[in-house]
């Protein structure tokens, strides 16, 4: 009985470990997530305001006339 309870500790303790290392990890990718996002926007702008901005008709009518069947 003593090892079933302390097998239950141990696995509650590792699963709090993971959870917390996943966490950290997520928490660390949002900051570079949102500078690529800026950046991203930013190279918009730019191609949008100079006109080099392009937009594929054809993909956008077959999406279009994807979302409305």
């Amino acid at each position: 009985m003593i090892s079933q309870v302390n097998s239950a500790a141990m696995r509650s303790v590792m699963n709090n470990n993971l959870s917390e290392q996943k966490e950290a990890k997520q928490s660390a990718a949002v900051p570079n997530a949102k500078l690529t996002n800026d950046n991203k926007v930013e190279q918009l702008k730019e191609s949008i305001n100079s006109g080099e901005y392009k937009i594929d008709l054809e993909a956008l009518a077959k999406k279009m006339a994807q979302e409305l069947l």
